[in-house]
């Protein structure tokens, strides 16, 4: 990638289904290889699936909306639902049930979080995560 100041900033939409999460990691990991993140690729396609997945059970979202922001040494995404509330992370795993997508995504990615958006009425959020070159997520 180029050492422009300027992040790629790429957007993606696919309907919120059972192949969504398939479709945005495949996408994504694409874009990481093309820019010359070939190190981050594992990481944001498990993340990537654990954020959409959650999307897809756990919101009535009709479509998933996916904001990537590459940089020389970084990607950040930002995958947006209608479900205005912050994810907190679980005390305890309940691993027959499910509940591991956040633990996953604090130990892959240098950080996450939520964003809260449509105020003064909350009407979704993002859920974003970044992966750093030589950080968590690179192999």
């Amino acid at each position: 990638m180029s050492s422009s100041s300027t992040p790629l900033t790429v957007r993606l939409i696919v309907a919120n289904g059972t192949l969504a999460a398939a479709l945005l990691r495949d996408q994504l990991a694409s874009l990481l290889r093309t820019t010359g993140h070939e190190t981050l690729v594992d990481a944001a396609r498990l993340c990537m699936s654990e954020v959409v997945t959650n999307v897809y059970r756990h919101t009535r979202t009709r479509l998933v909306y996916v904001r990537a922001a590459v940089t020389e040494k970084s990607v950040t995404v930002f995958v947006r639902d209608d479900l205005p509330c912050a994810l907190a992370m679980p005390e305890v795993v309940d691993f027959c049930e499910g509940g591991r997508g956040l633990f996953l995504l604090d130990s892959l990615t240098d950080s996450w979080g939520t964003r809260i958006y449509g105020a003064p009425a909350p009407t979704g959020k993002d859920v974003w995560f970044q992966l750093v070159e030589g950080g968590r997520g690179g192999c």
